[in-house]
This record gives C-alpha cells, sequence and structure tokens, in this order.
C-alpha cells in the first residue's frame, strides 16, 4: 500500500524551485487538473516564479497542439511559443481564471508570472489566458462571480 502512494506522488506534477521566488505546490484543483497554489504570503506586484520549456517555431507549435491532449504552450512572441510540457517549471499548471490574480509579462524573452494582488498562503494560482476570439472556443471552469463562460476573449 505504501508503495502505491510513493508512486502517485512521484508522478505529481513539480515546481522547479530555481525558477520560483515563493514556495509552491502543484496540487489537484477544482478549476482544472493540476493547479499551482502559494506555500507561503506573496506580496502584491512582486514576481513569483518563470514559465519555462523548450522553445517552437510556429510549425512546430501547430504540430504538438494537434498531436497532444493537453497542451502547455505559451506564445513569446509571433514566432516563437515556449512548451511548458517539455522542460518547465510548473507554472504551466498555473490555471485560468476571469478573475485572476496574477499576470503574464513578457521581459527580454522571459515569462514572468507577476501577482495582481496579495496572495494568501493555500491560495491557488490564477491567470487570465486570453484566448483570442479567432481561436476554438474553450469552456471557463473557473467558477469566479464575473466569468465570462469561456477562456477566449469576447471582444
Amino acid at each position: 500500500m505504501a508503495r502505491g502512494k510513493k508512486q502517485a506522488a512521484a508522478e505529481a506534477p513539480q515546481i522547479d524551485e530555481k525558477h520560483a521566488c515563493f514556495r509552491l505546490s502543484v496540487r489537484p484543483s477544482a478549476i482544472h487538473r493540476w493547479g499551482v497554489f502559494a506555500e507561503e504570503f506573496i506580496p502584491k506586484r512582486r514576481k513569483i516564479m518563470e514559465y519555462t520549456g523548450e522553445r517552437c517555431n510556429r510549425r512546430e507549435t501547430k504540430r504538438r497542439v494537434f498531436e497532444r491532449e493537453f497542451n502547455y504552450m505559451f506564445t513569446l512572441n509571433s514566432y516563437w511559443c515556449i512548451d511548458g510540457s517539455t522542460g518547465g517549471s510548473g507554472a504551466e499548471y498555473v490555471n485560468h481564471c476571469c478573475e485572476p490574480n496574477i499576470e503574464a509579462r513578457i521581459v527580454k524573452e522571459h515569462i514572468l508570472y507577476m501577482s495582481l494582488r496579495d496572495i494568501q498562503p493555500g491560495e491557488e494560482l490564477t491567470i487570465d489566458y486570453h484566448f483570442g476570439k479567432d481561436v476554438q472556443r474553450v469552456e471557463c471552469g473557473c467558477g469566479a462571480p464575473t466569468c465570462r463562460g469561456t477562456i477566449n476573449l469576447l471582444d
């Protein structure tokens, strides 16, 4: 019995501490599959972690998106995406929310997650994915009072 629990724990995603500025964990999320949770207080306007992974061009990004059930692609610019499923820091498990507590900033080709407000220990980190209207519509399950019902932008 203990062996099975150990194996399950080993399969859970992890945070790469060298890319995180605070203590964070990956746990099951009420929003979707896995989520990233604060393990300590995070003040507003602070860098929380960097989104890392393999850099992919547009053609490779398109191939991977159509090949996989779950995608962790973050658009860096008009040519490059970062695939968090290969060499990711754990930031790829931050879920979408229509009322997010963090935002992404691209600084010198690095994707940084920054806090929008104070975040309490145990709170799930969330970001607005801002999927465009031209992207296939994805239902939102964030549960926020102002949820727009989709991860895609409406305007």
